[in-house]
């Protein structure tokens, strides 16, 4: 128990910090950091950061790479804390790439006056609406609270039902969509922030495509019934099989 009440502290811990350092980097268009590594070989260091997050990120929730964060815990709660263990993973990388991250020193466009702050609206607005998405889908399982919870409390980690309340009723994959809007929201913009931006909208838009694929596996026929009437991404699209939604 005292384990799984350490591993759970350190997981929040990191995960505040790393979503801290998201919106503060963000927010300056990734031109402030502590990173200081120097030019050409920030270039290589960057772009590490860059990818290491959406590729670890997938490998780890599919097949091989799930069964090893089940095992890293040693020990028989290894399982059970799999959502910890990954979430705090998930944490420290977004972590290393936004503390890390070296700036180029180039900034193409501030917003100033009013457009400052409708863009402040809008990133604000956006990140509003990653975390409602985040809690419709269940925000044990998103912090990585539900692994250690259970352990504690000397229970199975139960999933929550498959989310289809809040956002979740108006398109498949509202967490990825609001993720993807707090990257264009920026009242900064740079090289680094466009690097950023491109990089992981790209995998919002590629990476639910295995995360479709587990829910199929989970929840079976419940989960293609909501499929077949629910949009992808984009609010009032006809769902990816091409059938329009009943009335």
């Amino acid at each position: 128990m005292l384990l799984a009440l350490g591993l759970g502290a350190l997981c929040h811990l990191v995960f505040a910090v790393a979503v801290l350092a998201m919106i503060w980097a963000m927010f300056f268009g990734m031109s402030r950091s502590f990173g200081a590594v120097p030019w050409p070989w920030a270039l290589l260091t960057n772009l590490l950061l860059l990818l290491q997050f959406p590729i670890a990120h997938s490998v780890l929730l599919n097949g091989r790479g799930a069964r090893l964060v089940a095992r890293l815990v040693p020990g028989p709660h290894g399982g059970a804390l799999a959502t910890t263990s990954f979430a705090l993973i998930a944490s420290m990388q977004l972590a290393a790439l936004f503390l890390f991250w070296t700036p180029s020193g180039v900034i193409w466009w501030q917003a100033t006056g009013v457009a400052f702050w409708v863009i402040c609206a809008a990133y604000t607005a956006a990140w509003l609406l990653l975390i409602k998405a985040s809690w419709d889908a269940g925000a044990e399982v998103q912090s990585g609270a539900l692994g250690w919870l259970s352990v504690f409390a000397g229970r199975k980690p139960v999933f929550p039902p498959m989310p289809k309340r809040g956002l979740f009723r108006v398109i498949r994959q509202p967490i990825y969509l609001s993720f993807a809007l707090t990257l264009w929201t920026v009242p900064v913009w740079t090289p680094d922030q466009l690097a950023l931006a491109i990089t992981f909208t790209a995998y919002c838009l590629a990476a639910p495509v295995l995360k479709e694929r587990r829910f199929a596996k989970r929840y079976g026929a419940e989960w293609h019934a909501y499929r077949a009437e629910t949009p992808y991404m984009l609010p009032g699209k006809e769902p990816a099989d091409g059938r329009a939604r009943t009335q």
